[in-house]
């Protein structure tokens, strides 16, 4: 088992721009951090490329790592290496999702337009998650599926349903296609999200949390809806009208 002291260490320093998308993407790489977070990465199979672990701390007897590269750090160098304030010394270096094929008929999609705050994309990961969406896509604008604030809000659920990056427009046309209705969430010319009818699948667009979904992309939906506001507030969080419209759309089937 490899040891690592320093904080100055190359590989402690290159760990620690994995925080930063640049370099993320240049590596193809990311990094989650606590138990759980690698407790799931390590279920599934050629995800993780190598474990760091604080001196002290124990990885757990049940951990399946015998093909995992394990790294023990000094308190300095996984202190240098963390993304939180309070870390529990365990971190897991992954390799990024390849986007792969996925039959479209009978699924169901999640569309995101320039979703930008890290900590509302992984809310709607994981209720997406929950609510058993099939894929999402994420159109240019939205914030990084690996930004370290991303993958602690969808607390493991980025390895449980497809997400890819992806021209939203070309999905749509795409879905439209395959005779998938598409739906669009606006006030303006839209209806009540309760007045869709039930289909076996289905695609749900949803917004930037300032501006909403651009005009363009609302012009080419089947469909535009939004959720009713009975109180005072302007406004739902897109996160929880995500998880509002996710789980209707779903029941309806």
């Amino acid at each position: 088992m490899k040891y690592v002291q320093s904080a100055k260490n190359p590989q402690v320093k290159q760990w620690k721009k994995l925080q930063a998308k640049k370099e993320r993407d240049r590596s193809g790489t990311y990094m989650v951090e606590g138990f759980h977070l690698v407790e799931e990465a390590l279920k599934y199979k050629k995800v993780v490329k190598e474990v760091l672990i604080k001196e002290g701390v124990e990885l757990p007897s049940d951990w399946n790592v015998d093909d995992v590269s394990i790294i023990t750090l000094s308190e300095d160098a996984a202190k240098a290496v963390s993304a939180t304030e309070t870390s529990q010394g365990i971190f897991a270096v992954c390799h990024q999702d390849a986007d792969g094929e996925l039959d479209l008929k009978g699924k169901t999609f999640l569309l995101l337009d320039e979703v930008q705050d890290p900590g509302n994309l992984g809310t709607i990961i994981r209720t997406a998650d929950a609510a058993g969406i099939d894929m999402i896509i994420l159109g240019e604008g939205s914030a990084d599926l690996y930004n370290p604030k991303v993958l602690r809000s969808a607390q493991g659920s980025h390895f449980h349903l497809q997400i890819v990056k992806g021209d939203l427009p070309g999905w749509i046309e795409r879905l439209k296609a395959e005779g998938i209705p598409v739906y669009g969430t606006a006030l303006e010319n839209g209806i009540e999200y309760q007045g869709i009818s039930s289909t076996e699948s289905f695609a749900l667009i949803l917004g930037n949390e300032g501006n909403g979904v651009s005009p363009a992309i609302l012009n080419s939906t089947d469909k535009n809806l939004y959720v009713p506001i009975y109180g005072k507030s302007e406004s739902l969080n897109v996160a929880i009208a995500a998880g509002i419209l996710m789980y209707h759309l779903k029941k309806a089937q």
